[in-house]
């Protein structure tokens, strides 16, 4: 039955009433109503009436305007997409006695979706936290820190001198090691040198013995002398084979003082801080001007080119993952956007859950550690954005031949 306009009497009658009355807790139907009231000039009309003016609407109708327009308030703070809109639809084409209380059935059953509650069978909605792959930057030597040229949170690219370790010590050894080079070279020179008298003394004393050996044939000379000549050409003989030993002395003599001039100069080097990989300055555990020990890590660095995200999952549905397989993940500070990823690894032996599993009938199911490793492409585009510790939802598919849901399209920023 429709409802009969309210008299200006009964209006200010009501008017009255509602500014001395304060009630703690207003329904939607309450809501609704006042807003009828004020709206349009009149109050619940009582039972048997059977005139509505023009241009007024019911208390009814105007409820199922409300209700359908609370949904549509929730679905774009949500960031629904048009299927999820056909629930309003739907409400707002329904007669249903209770338009309010169907109005939170369909809010709570698209909530409810969202949020992984009522996903289709073969895909699983677990929690999860950004991660990446750390990378320490430690001092190989001990040394003074001189230099710091990065701070936390900067940006960092692969070769990218990012501090450096003074040592005098090392610095002075390597001017040793340089002169131990040159005074082997010039040990060198001389054995050189060397080799060439004796060998110049070896050609005599041989070409002496030999006339020696004809003259004392002849009786020209005596045996002694013979004898002599030949002693003296034995003797020029051993001369040049010390004289070629002299020569591999100071050439290997050569090659240490250089070995160790390599080695000093690779310590000075390796005192240079260099990031091995682009990402970003996570940590800094030293500042410039502190003396470092050997080992001691300066940087920590986050290779945003490896990011991911780990997941715990029971047996039933991790022993169903395949390596490569697609993922999503929503992240709680971007829940309109659905990120895609692939999984690359799931842990071979159960492990118990997370301290941050809370409930103790969680903390009794052995889970399986997973990792949800983010798109290449999108975090070449977006990599300036990763924050690690960022927890979110994740969605995996317990069979690979389901198609993924509409709310769970990817969706990146534009």
């Amino acid at each position: 039955m429709a409802e009969a306009p309210v008299s200006s009497r009964e209006l200010k009658s009501l008017e009255e009433k509602i500014a001395t009355a304060q009630p703690p807790v207003q329904s939607a139907d309450t809501l609704a109503e006042s807003a009828v009231q004020t709206d349009t000039g009149r109050a619940p009309a009582a039972t048997g009436a059977t005139s509505v003016p023009v241009g007024r609407l019911p208390v009814r109708s105007v409820r199922a305007v409300v209700g359908a327009a609370l949904i549509c308030a929730v679905t774009s703070a949500l960031g629904v997409s048009d299927g999820g809109l056909l629930i309003v639809r739907a409400y707002a084409q329904s007669k249903h006695q209770n338009p309010v209380e169907s109005a939170r059935k369909a809010i709570d059953t698209l909530i409810n979706r969202l949020r992984g509650r009522d996903m289709p069978d073969g895909i699983v909605k677990t929690n999860g936290r950004i991660e990446a792959t750390e990378v320490d930057i430690a001092a190989k030597y001990p040394g003074r820190l001189v230099k710091l040229t990065v701070d936390e949170g900067d940006e960092v690219t692969a070769g990218q001198v990012v501090g450096e370790i003074s040592s005098p010590e090392t610095e002075a050894q390597l001017r040793g090691a340089q002169a131990q080079v040159l005074k082997a070279k010039k040990a060198l020179a001389e054995a050189i040198a060397n080799i060439a008298q004796r060998k110049s003394d070896l050609e005599f004393s041989r070409t002496d013995y030999d006339r020696a050996k004809a003259l004392v044939e002849r009786g020209n000379i005596s045996q002694q002398v013979t004898d002599q000549r030949r002693t003296k050409f034995e003797t020029a003989e051993a001369g040049l084979t010390a004289a070629n030993a002299q020569r591999d002395e100071a050439e290997e003599a050569i090659k240490s003082a250089e070995a160790d001039v390599e080695r000093l100069q690779s310590i000075l080097t390796d005192l240079v801080l260099v990031s091995p990989r682009s990402g970003r300055v996570q940590y800094r555990l030293a500042r410039a001007g502190e003396v470092v020990a050997a080992g001691q890590r300066v940087l920590t660095i986050l290779d945003l080119k490896d990011v991911y995200m780990t997941v715990y999952l029971p047996a039933d549905a991790a022993g169903q993952l395949q390596l490569g397989d697609e993922a999503r993940t929503i992240l709680d500070p971007m829940p309109q956007y659905v990120l895609p990823n692939t999984i690359s690894f799931v842990a071979t032996e159960a492990q118990f859950t997370p301290k941050s599993v809370e409930t103790a009938e969680e903390r009794e199911k052995l889970m399986f550690r997973v990792k949800l490793q983010a798109d290449p492409a999108v975090l070449d585009k977006f990599h300036r954005f990763v924050k690690t510790g960022v927890r979110g939802l994740a969605f995996v598919r317990t069979n690979p031949k389901i198609a993924w849901p509409d709310e769970l399209t990817v969706k990146l920023p534009q």
